[in-house]
């Protein structure tokens, strides 16, 4: 099952001048639908909107998203939308034109829904490379995530994502959270990775209840000296690793307390609390 909306229109076509195709000039977010809930829809229009400024495009009227959302997800108790804003088409040549109109695109796909199934996720090979300039935000270009996944044995789930100087940065769809002797850490994204919606919400709940989340670079060998491992990810919520392939390496203890308060509120259904 999948439906679309091009600009507000009924469509599954695009132009083949489209920045998006050419160059992967745009950004994206994918949400959870829950009950017909846009989960975190908040948290993913600020990064839609912060990545915008970032890239120098016109940002879409929320408001306007999330009318056309509404259409999509109408008789979905559970799916998963797509949301991309290109910065629409133009001629051959990296320079955009200056009267460029955003494009702007919905889908919508089946999802199998929350899963709290621990996770068996593997070390990928491929390194990603440092851009501070990109670093965070979720923009169309993902040959790195794509690369590292062809690479995944079909029992593994996820892979954790080193960079070039082999500091743990994320997973290849999802962000890092590891704590040790009950101190929480996770992997800073100021050089590359993505600034997950989940992760966010994380940081702010810990910040509201003074529990201390540090920040850092960390290398493989330290993150195997933890005590457990958690990926988050808007369509995964909040996921206990069981196994790191090819590592010696099993969980020490049970769910973090505080992470399984948050990973309750990944998939809430009150909209004023998402």
């Amino acid at each position: 099952m999948i439906r679309s909306l091009l600009n507000g229109i009924p469509r599954d076509q695009l132009s083949v001048l489209d920045r998006g195709l050419q160059f992967g000039d745009g950004l994206f977010e994918t949400l959870a639908i829950v009950e017909n809930n846009l989960c975190l829809w908040d948290q993913h229009m600020q990064r839609l909107q912060a990545g915008c400024a970032r890239l120098g495009i016109a940002a879409p009227d929320c408001r306007l998203l999330r009318q056309e959302a509404t259409r999509l997800v109408a008789d979905q108790r559970q799916a998963a939308l797509k949301i991309i804003i290109t910065r629409g088409v133009s001629e051959r040549g990296y320079k955009p034109a200056t009267a460029a109109s955003p494009t702007r695109i919905l889908s919508l796909s089946s999802w199998d829904g929350p899963c709290s199934d621990p996770l068996r996720v593997s070390v990928s090979h491929r390194r990603l490379g440092w851009n501070p300039d990109l670093a965070g935000i979720k923009h169309l270009n993902r040959l790195e995530q794509v690369l590292a996944r062809m690479d995944c044995a079909e029992d593994v789930q996820e892979a954790l994502m080193l960079d070039m100087q082999d500091q743990v940065v994320e997973g290849i769809m999802s962000n890092l959270f590891f704590h040790k002797r009950q101190q929480l850490f996770t992997p800073s994204l100021d050089q590359c990775g993505v600034e997950g919606v989940v992760r966010k919400l994380v940081l702010a709940m810990a910040k509201d209840r003074d529990i201390e989340i540090i920040t850092g670079r960390f290398t493989l060998d330290e993150v195997l000296q933890s005590d457990a491992l958690y990926l988050t990810s808007a369509l995964g919520g909040i996921r206990f690793v069981s196994e790191i392939t090819g590592h010696d390496w099993k969980p020490k203890t049970s769910f973090h307390p505080f992470l399984a308060e948050v990973a309750e509120r990944v998939f809430c259904k009150d909209d004023s609390v998402c």
